[in-house]
């Protein structure tokens, strides 16, 4: 798996869905220097040194953000008031533009985890 195959399923979306999710990856791209890409539980993931930092996903109504671990989510609750969220990710709409600091603020987190050995 690889960059291609995450660039095959934005091809396969929607435009309105595909532009939120290649802004996301721009930033991921940006915050993770030396990331790569792949596909994991069926979505496009960004990974560190061979760990999944974060997944993305369309959805019929919506799209998701998938820090592949319930503890950034619960850790990073008062940042994500504004959105839907389950225990594995969170929902944002078509329109709607993850900001910078938020996205970083999560791989950072994940980031911990992974230091601590708790990447669940």
């Amino acid at each position: 798996m690889s960059s291609q195959d995450v660039d095959r399923y934005l091809e396969g979306l929607m435009p309105i869905q595909r532009a939120g999710l290649e802004d996301l990856r721009e930033k991921l791209l940006k915050l993770i220097p030396g990331a790569t890409e792949a596909i994991s539980y069926s979505m496009p993931a960004v990974l560190e040194d061979g760990k999944v930092l974060a997944g993305y996903a369309a959805f019929k109504n919506h799209l998701g953000y998938f820090p592949h671990s319930s503890i950034v989510i619960s850790r990073l609750e008062p940042e994500l008031t504004e959105y839907r969220s389950s225990k594995g990710g969170f929902q944002f709409g078509f329109d709607r533009r993850l900001p910078e600091d938020l996205v970083q603020k999560l791989v950072n987190e994940k980031r911990k985890l992974i230091a601590e050995g708790k990447n669940k």
